[in-house]
């Protein structure tokens, strides 16, 4: 028999409706696989007590024939900036290190309400503050591909615990390609949606002020068709009847320079191979960089770098000796929240978006690489590319750009790397043309898994 932790959520789901496998064996088979390879990879911290519970009524409620939302009895796992009730949420932070939640964040309800089944929290930087996943409370996340290198940040946890098998799918969040980076060096799928689509209520930090125009919570799983499931259920369509965007005829453009770093040669490959998969599914392929997208790039900082610092200033207040490495490092810079800056910031954003929403009249989709690099080594602060020495923040340039000027994005592998890496790509769309980037990452990923 198939290992139940092989599955994707859609067929788990169809699995477990049907009464072909039961929500307990699944349940029992996550569990024995977590006892044997999470240790190792310190992806899921904290366990839901109430698991094998809430699957045996699971089980039950199958049995008796009782109408069965679409995730029923699917394990999820939540990362650990994300509220959930009765299960420890601590962000990484000595602050809230045995912080329980009495309640759900709405995104976590809404899974739940569909009849998922919380496993566990996984494992985030100190105050999701990416790109490596690590923190003072429960120590370094290792990506499962190569131990010695890192899953990125700040959804490391998550991107391990679903590329390694631990967990079928769950939520991440984004605020710098913080969901695109882990699924990028992991080899999974990954949505940021429009900022707002899905609620950030029950976020820690949170997502206060300009922030919340960059940040988003959005479902990271190991293939695309998981993430159109999980992304209805998020919108709370609970139906499953979406529209199939048409997609023959339809421009896209790729690039593989930002104007601000480059990028290895086995990614512009990925690129390039992610744009001929869609020329010959009937799109119109063309290679160019939309307009502000290199200021975009840059902007990132003038627009959150300051409120951000000085959030985590104000949480620290007195108790600075809490800090881990990190947040150290951003308690002692010279960063500070200028409001004039971020308003300058805020304006040359709106008009950049404009300027780009117009541009995407005629050429609604972008492929982009995520970054310069696949998965880095722990601890590197720098990257070669090139023979160029680069720094990890600037390297991911790609990602950051789209926190910016809010669009939908969905990474999905398309290369691999020398050493034998993934390589995901960036498919970028309109804003709340979510359904839309979705279809055509699909359309990418199938091609990968069936190579050119």
């Amino acid at each position: 028999m198939t290992d139940l932790t092989s599955h994707n959520v859609v067929e788990l789901a169809r699995l477990i409706r049907t009464g072909e496998v039961s929500p307990v064996a699944v349940a029992e088979a996550y569990l024995h696989r977590l006892e044997r390879y999470n240790p190792e990879l310190n992806a899921i911290v904290t366990l839901a007590p109430d698991f094998l519970e809430r699957a045996r009524q699971a089980e039950t409620a199958v049995m008796k024939s009782q109408s069965l939302g679409p995730l029923h009895g699917v394990p999820i796992t939540i990362k650990d900036t994300i509220e959930t009730a009765g299960i420890r949420t601590t962000s990484g932070s000595r602050l809230r290190e045995s912080y329980i939640p009495v309640k759900d964040a709405p995104a976590v309800d809404r899974l739940k309400s569909a009849g998922a089944i919380i496993l566990g929290k996984t494992n985030t930087p100190e105050m999701a503050i990416p790109y490596e996943t690590d923190n003072p409370v429960f120590g370094r996340t290792n990506n499962p591909l190569d131990l010695q290198r890192t899953p990125g940040g700040s959804s490391g946890g998550e991107a391990t615990a679903i590329a390694a098998h631990l967990s079928p799918a769950g939520l991440g969040t984004d605020l710098s390609g913080s969901i695109r980076v882990p699924a990028h060096f992991c080899g999974i799928a990954g949505l940021k949606p429009t900022s707002g689509v899905i609620p950030m209520e029950g976020h820690f930090p949170e997502a206060e002020g300009t922030l919340s125009q960059g940040a988003c919570i959005g479902p990271m799983a190991r293939c695309v068709d998981d993430l159109s499931l999980l992304f209805d259920v998020l919108m709370s369509n609970l139906s499953g009847h979406v529209s199939e965007p048409k997609l023959r005829g339809v421009r896209v453009a790729w690039y593989v320079d930002d104007g601000t770093a480059s990028v290895t040669e086995e990614t512009r490959v990925a690129v390039k191979n992610a744009a001929e998969a869609l020329r010959k599914a009937g799109l119109k392929a063309i290679e160019a960089r939309p307009p502000a997208i290199e200021r975009a790039a840059t902007l990132w900082m003038e627009l959150f770098g300051g409120i951000a610092a000085e959030q985590t200033r104000r949480l620290y207040a007195g108790k600075e000796e809490l800090a881990g490495p990190v947040v150290r490092r951003v308690l002692n810079s010279r960063m500070v929240y200028q409001p004039a800056v971020e308003q300058s910031a805020r304006n040359e954003r709106d008009g950049l978006r404009l300027e780009l929403h117009e541009w995407m009249q005629e050429t609604p989709l972008l492929i982009a690489p995520v970054g310069g690099t696949p998965a880095f080594t722990h601890g590197a602060s720098r990257v070669e590319i090139d023979g160029e020495s680069v720094g990890i923040f600037r390297a991911f340039s790609y990602a950051q750009a789209f926190n910016v000027l809010d669009l939908p994005v969905v990474t999905v592998r398309a290369g691999t790397s020398l050493e034998g890496l993934p390589i995901g790509v960036q498919i970028v769309g309109p804003p709340l043309a979510e359904e839309l980037v979705l279809a055509i990452a699909a359309v990418v990923e199938r091609s990968f898994a069936d190579p050119l």
